[in-house]
C-alpha cells in the first residue's frame, strides 16, 4: 500500500499544480485557487498517511490472509480515484466559488 500511496500522492499533487496552474492563467483576480493547494498540505497527505498506517502494521502472516485482499483492493482502488478525481473536484470547485463571489 505504501507505494500505491506514495505514487497516488505524486500524481495528485502534479495534477493539483497543473490546474490550479490552468486556472491562474485564465483568472489572475482570485486567490481561491491557491486554497486548493493548501488543502494538499491539511487534508490529503493525513488521509494517505491513515491508509497506510492501517497496512504498515501488518506483519507478512497478516498481509498475505486472503481474507483482507477484498479490504486492499478496495483501498487501492479509493487511493487512485482519489489521487486522479480529487484535483479536478477540488478546482472546479474553487472555480464556482470563484465564480459566485466575483
Amino acid at each position: 500500500m505504501s507505494d500505491h500511496v506514495a505514487f497516488g500522492l505524486l500524481v495528485y499533487t502534479g495534477l493539483q499544480i497543473a490546474l490550479t496552474t490552468l486556472v491562474l492563467k485564465t483568472n489572475h483576480s482570485s486567490i481561491l485557487p491557491y486554497f486548493a493547494l493548501i488543502l494538499l498540505v491539511f487534508a490529503v497527505i493525513p488521509a494517505c498517511r491513515l491508509f497506510e498506517a492501517r497496512w504498515s502494521e501488518l506483519d507478512d502472516a497478516q498481509a498475505a490472509d486472503p481474507a483482507l485482499e477484498s479490504l486492499f483492493k478496495r483501498d487501492r482502488a479509493l487511493v487512485w480515484l482519489s489521487a486522479l478525481g480529487l484535483p479536478f473536484a477540488l478546482t472546479g470547485l474553487f472555480k464556482g466559488l470563484a465564480f459566485l463571489f466575483a
